[in-house]
């Protein structure tokens, strides 16, 4: 006799879904904060006294703990072995006591001497009290911020294996940069009166995503006991052994090669990408925020798009060459011309829909569900090296290929910023990606994975 298997929620496409938003909200409130200080670069050079290298140093401190406390692999670790629901909860909160840290060093009562000011004036006293409390708040703020988009994945991944896994995954992606487009958007109209509201604003977004994600915990749980009664067979536990096997892996290890150098020409540039409108086409701080978050406003329809291609028609693989090749094009535009700058951010966007749409389902082709979350923890450490070094390689640029600007600014002086070398080097890295990209390709043929077929089981 066969048994009856009871359909589970994830079963139900309308619950399948619902959960997709739910979680992607999570993810939308982290890009939100990671990207609210982005137009306001200027800001932070006249109420704070930050050169280009601080505030490149302080976009750099997110990457901090997962570069060198290798803390999204770990963190991805700790997922496979302790599951989505104690995992994400840790690490959601750590994003928000972030948050509330950054914002409390760029306010006036801890510049006037409140809690913390004078401990943090005491050392390194070439740094000021309030770069280094807000440089603890965001490296507090990526401990979780990372590992927490390696839980949402997993999440995503869950609830869709067999299904539409790339388009979901998409969806996710899309719904999360459409915190970053709204944050360059917003950001700029939020920093009057107080320039700092912009930051608190990011701040009671975080803390909403804990009220989040606790609505998905309790679904959570009721899929897996519905999952219990169908006896389904529990995944193989994660082993130390599963780490060396993906180090080892060739195919896994273009991928997260194409990842970092693919990333570290796109995150870091949207910290510049304001400031690069207002110096080089003297753009008003609001109509430079609005134009940079068109690329992100693009990649929310175009990454569905592709991740339903990917999904329905294959060409993973192909799709992460063509976005890299894209990439390149686009910073070489902004370094060499002078074009109406809509066209470089449009090619960027498409470039940034093609490769995260392909990327983070082939992943899960290459590698086995029991270590899914150490795969993804290990490419967002890797990941996070280009994030942690390109913000601050690029404001040393800026500083070197522009002696005496930083300080006219400070001062209160008209002067611009020349960006052509900082778009020369993102575009150096594209080079890179699309190197990698070519390597996969050609790669997949031989490993027999699969990234050019269909992600949907027929």
């Amino acid at each position: 006799m066969t048994e009856k298997l009871t359909k589970t929620m994830r079963d139900n496409p309308a619950m399948r879904w619902g959960v997709l938003i739910l979680t992607s909200m999570v993810m939308f409130f982290n890009y939100y904060f990671y990207d609210a200080l982005s137009p306001l670069k200027d800001l932070m050079q006249t109420n704070l006294g930050f050169s280009s290298t601080d505030y490149g140093l302080f976009m750099s401190a997110y990457s901090v703990p997962n570069v060198f406390l290798a803390m999204a692999v770990v963190g991805g670790i700790i997922l496979d072995k302790l599951g989505v629901r104690l995992t994400g909860s840790m690490f959601v909160i750590l994003m928000a006591i972030g948050g509330v840290i950054t914002a409390y060093g760029a306010s006036e009562t801890y510049l006037n001497g409140g809690f913390g000011y004078a401990f943090m004036n005491s050392f390194l006293t070439g740094y000021s009290p309030a770069l280094k409390m807000m440089y603890f708040g965001f490296f507090i703020f990526g401990l979780g911020a990372e590992t927490s988009i390696v839980v949402l994945s997993k999440i995503v991944v869950k609830w869709f294996k067999g299904k539409e896994l790339a388009l979901a995954l998409g969806l996710n992606v899309a719904i999360g940069r459409l915190g970053t487009a709204l944050a360059l958007f917003l950001s700029p109209y939020l920093a009057t009166p107080d320039w700092t509201n912009a930051i608190w604003f990011g701040v009671f977004l975080l803390w909403l995503g804990i009220l989040f994600y606790i609505i998905y915990i309790l679904l959570d749980l009721k899929l897996d006991k519905q999952e219990k009664l169908n006896d389904v067979i529990e995944e193989e536990e994660f082993k130390w052994s599963d780490l060396k096997d993906l180090l080892t892996n060739r195919t896994f290890i273009y991928i997260t090669l194409l990842c970092v150098t693919f990333y570290s020409a796109v995150f870091p540039f949207i910290k510049y990408a304001p400031d690069l409108l207002m110096n080089k086409f003297a753009m008003s701080r609001d109509i430079a925020g609005q134009i940079s978050s068109i690329l992100m406003f693009g990649t929310i329809l175009l990454t569905p798009i592709f991740g339903w291609i990917a999904d329905n028609k294959g060409k993973s693989a192909t799709l992460m060459y063509l976005g890299s090749a894209l990439l390149i094009v686009s910073h070489l535009m902004f370094a060499l011309t002078n074009i109406t700058p809509f066209i470089p951010i449009f090619l960027l966007g498409v470039a940034f829909s093609l490769v995260p749409a392909a990327m983070w389902p082939a992943v899960t082709k290459i590698v086995g569900d029991n270590k899914l979350g150490t795969a993804y923890g290990f490419m967002f450490s890797v990941q996070n090296i280009g994030l942690w070094a390109f913000p601050m390689l690029i404001g040393y640029i800026l500083e070197a290929s522009n002696p005496g600007v930083g300080d006219a600014i400070i001062a209160g002086k008209p002067a611009v910023y020349d960006y052509t070398n900082a778009m020369l080097l993102f575009a150096s890295t594209g080079v890179l990606g699309l190197v990698f990209s070519f390597l996969l390709k050609r790669d997949d043929k031989v490993s027999g994975y699969g990234l050019e077929q269909p992600n949907i089981e027929k």
